[in-house]
């Protein structure tokens, strides 16, 4: 299996937020690659999180992309005030939309990466018919609405079955489509993830709980460490 490149997108949701621009400049200072962003309402998932106004006052703060993941019902109303915020890519549920097909296209018309986020119970057929449109595939390792939980194992199942559709899309049209994963990320799991397919990681406690002082080099370990681990599985 062919990789070009691997990234590492820590989640400021488990991020000191009281000195949030600090921590997205230390972890892309260290070498992360994106910035995760995570978007709950309360309704989708029982927490409530972060919205379009921390995405715009993030932004200055990095020139790395932010991805954002939307855990909310219904997704449409929020997706236009995220564009411009300044977010390069947007993921969201199927089961969070009425028309998938047309949430992806509102997402891509804003010029905004999009792609489709599937719970550990959620079956993968709802990419089958809008590849075209999905730039971004994420797997939830872990049932979405907090932080620190534990890797589901399965989820390696699922990601080398993701994998499989996105390769044959892949060979059919010439486009790659990122397979990313969050939830329960680590330095111990991340090259057994990786080899399952996996492209792209979010680690969230993994990274902000690894740096308690006020270092600004304090997440250099923790991203190196997960950075070794991928360059053991062979790529960059």
């Amino acid at each position: 299996m062919r990789h070009t490149d691997y990234v590492i997108a820590p989640s400021i949701l488990s991020a000191n937020f009281a000195a949030l621009g600090e921590e997205v400049a230390n972890v892309i200072a260290s070498g992360a690659d994106w910035i995760h962003f995570d978007v709950m309402d309360n309704h989708y998932v029982p927490n409530l999180t972060i919205g379009p106004l921390v995405c715009e006052a993030i932004r200055p703060c990095t020139i790395a992309p932010i991805d954002v993941h939307l855990m909310v019902k219904p997704v449409d109303r929020i997706i236009p005030d995220f564009v411009k915020a300044g977010a390069n890519i947007i993921t969201f549920h199927p089961e969070a939309s009425e028309h998938v097909d047309r949430s992806l296209s509102l997402i891509r018309d804003g010029g905004c990466q999009a792609g489709l986020v599937f719970n550990p119970a959620t079956p993968l057929d709802y990419m089958d018919y809008v590849l075209d449109k999905i730039d971004v595939v994420l797997l939830m390792s872990v049932n979405p609405g907090f932080g620190g939980q534990k890797f589901i194992p399965g989820t390696l199942v699922k990601a080398k079955q993701a994998r499989a559709k996105l390769d044959a899309y892949e060979r059919e049209s010439g486009r790659r489509i990122r397979l990313e994963i969050d939830g329960g990320v680590n330095a111990t799991n991340i090259a057994e993830i990786a080899r399952a397919g996996v492209d792209a990681f979010v680690a969230g406690s993994a990274v902000y709980g690894a740096g308690k002082n006020s270092d600004p080099h304090r997440y250099d370990s923790i991203i190196g460490a997960l950075r070794g681990e991928l360059l053991a599985v062979g790529c960059p």
